[in-house]
């Protein structure tokens, strides 16, 4: 059963209700129910194969349940145009497929069209370019203004990417293991990036998702757990990262720390067999 642990306030961004998912006849998510709200900032957390990614998916508009609903920005899948929805959604996935020598400014821009490059015949109106300059200067990239994709750091890119799903504004935000790729100091410093976005945003919602507590930004409010497809607990972060519930949900003992706001998890001590 999933244990729901915190009363939720404020604007509902994004709500899934019972939703069920099968691939090729096999079961992916059964039952899954959760609400994001404005302001607030939640973690999906599970093993390889939980259904993780799958679940940050519907909350993309890139794919529909098979049976319950899903309801983003107030519009529900299956009865709204989904690309006119994705505009609204901005989504940072470290293995965007940008292949072309596309400057900072110019992989910010594409934000707008939702390509990984420039459209044809496409051409910015000159507030877009102001958006896309004043990002630049809040996400630290002004050192990076001439530099071109292929020659950017992992690190780097990730904070352009994040400009990037921020361009339009969007009263959401979906990041996909962020971290992924990074050495400790360019985590470090996305992680600081994603913290100073959410003081500097406070109705911006966020859905991360994560297989590494150390990944978490200190500003997490909520978390979900996930286990062969099903929601173990859901609500306050430290209501529901707790070493108990964790080593639920990854079968192994794991002890879980928090300290100046950051989550740790190291392996635990096994439990004695009896019999």
């Amino acid at each position: 059963m999933t244990r729901m642990v915190m009363e939720q306030v404020g604007e509902e961004i994004l709500r899934l209700d019972a939703v069920d998912f099968v691939r090729s006849g096999k079961p992916i998510l059964s039952d899954i129910s959760m609400t994001v709200r404005a302001g607030e900032h939640w973690a999906l957390i599970g093993p390889n194969g939980a259904g993780k990614s799958t679940i940050l998916s519907m909350c993309g508009a890139e794919r529909h349940p098979t049976r319950g609903t899903v309801h983003v920005l107030g519009r529900q899948l299956g009865r709204v145009d989904i690309r006119t929805l994705r505009e609204s959604i901005g989504h940072v996935n470290p293995r965007q497929p940008i292949r072309a020598a596309l400057g900072v400014r110019e992989v910010i821009l594409t934000g707008a069209t939702g390509t990984n490059d420039y459209m044809i015949r496409w051409e910015p109106d000159p507030a877009l370019v102001r958006r896309a300059d004043e990002l630049i200067d809040m996400l630290g990239l002004e050192a990076l203004r001439d530099a071109e994709w292929p020659t950017m750091s992992q690190g780097e890119r990730g904070r352009t990417l994040i400009a990037r799903a921020l361009l339009t504004d969007p009263p959401l935000l979906l990041l996909d293991e962020p971290s992924t790729g990074l050495d400790v100091a360019a985590r470090e410093q996305l992680l600081s990036t994603i913290d100073e976005l959410h003081r500097t945003h406070p109705t911006l919602a966020t859905v991360l998702v994560t297989h590494h507590l150390e990944e978490l930004p200190e500003t997490t409010s909520h978390a979900v757990l996930i286990s062969h497809g099903r929601i173990l607990a859901a609500g306050s972060v430290d209501d529901v990262l707790t070493t108990e519930l964790v080593t639920e949900a990854f079968e192994y003992p794991i002890r879980i720390e928090k300290s100046d706001g950051r989550f740790s998890a190291r392996a635990g001590r096994a439990r004695p067999v009896v019999g």
